[in-house]
């Protein structure tokens, strides 16, 4: 009980704090500095990192919990997750750079620069998704199926995804176009997106997708001990990710577009995976492989 209380108490204490951190940041009134600690020999400690690190850890620790549940041991999950953070934030940077190339081709070593931001979800989401494939290919002693091991991924991904988002609020990066909406958020002169300089208020897309994650990942973790097939919380994750990473695209001023055109890449991957995400629920639901738990 006396655990209980203290848990609540500092959840609310928590969410006061970031309250007024945010009322503060987005007024103006506190202008954010994304490095912690400088001057670490070539390195330095930066909010974007911290954020990242902690979304996976937190996320781990969930899905380690379903992981053992279902019999999977320890030792697999842990080397699973290990290459895929590796091939997750290459696929990421991969993906950022190939629709930014412009940015990097006369300075390839901005291309390794990972902490000043520039990580697509779309590009982590497909290197984690082959690196599942291979991996449960080929270590048979985990004895995993591909869509159980997506299904516990990605019932945790959207806590990662809600949490990691908050590096961008600290890069003063992903965030929408000017409005005056009550929770305008203020953004600093040198990190406005050209065109904007005489704006000095813009939606806070980071927040928006932030707190649909959040919700995502409630719904996906209570449906993942639910589920009756294997590839049903794949499925949703797509769907429903796919739904409000559409439609906070359109806000955004950093989008990554497709050649020339003013197509935006998330909105062409995100119909697509809605589609996927679609004929996966279903396949799963009628022709699936029904969920074991461990005895």
């Amino acid at each position: 009980m006396k655990k209980k209380v203290v848990l609540i108490s500092v959840a609310v204490v928590s969410v006061v704090a970031l309250f007024f951190l945010l009322k503060a940041v987005f007024s103006g009134e506190l202008i954010l500095n994304p490095v912690i600690v400088e001057n670490l020999g070539p390195f330095s400690i930066r909010w974007y990192g911290v954020m990242i690190a902690a979304g996976i850890i937190v996320a781990y620790l969930i899905g380690r919990h379903q992981g053992l549940k279902e019999g999977i041991e320890e030792d697999y999950m842990i080397e699973a997750v290990f290459i895929g953070i590796i091939f997750g934030v290459l696929g990421a940077r991969v993906y950022y750079v190939a629709f930014n190339f412009d940015i990097y081709r006369g300075d390839f070593w901005s291309i390794l620069r990972t902490w000043d931001g520039g990580l697509a979800i779309h590009g982590a989401f497909f290197a984690a998704l082959i690196v599942v494939f291979l991996y449960v290919t080929l270590r048979k002693k985990a004895k995993l199926s591909f869509l159980q091991a997506t299904d516990i991924f990605t019932a945790v991904l959207p806590l990662a995804q809600a949490i990691g988002r908050w590096g961008n609020f600290f890069n003063y990066e992903a965030y929408g176009a000017p409005t005056e909406l009550p929770w305008k958020m203020f953004v600093p002169l040198r990190y406005r997106m050209p065109g904007y300089s005489g704006d000095e208020f813009f939606h806070p897309t980071f927040l928006y997708e932030s707190l649909a994650n959040v919700a995502i990942f409630s719904f996906l973790y209570w449906y993942l001990g639910k589920r009756k097939n294997y590839g049903e919380v794949t499925a949703l994750y797509m769907i429903f990710y796919s739904i409000v990473r559409f439609f906070i695209e359109g806000l955004r001023l950093d989008s990554l577009y497709i050649g020339q055109t003013d197509i935006r890449t998330a909105k062409v991957v995100s119909v697509a995976l809605l589609f996927a995400g679609v004929i996966l629920l279903i396949v799963s639901r009628y022709k699936g492989r029904p969920v074991k738990t461990a005895s």
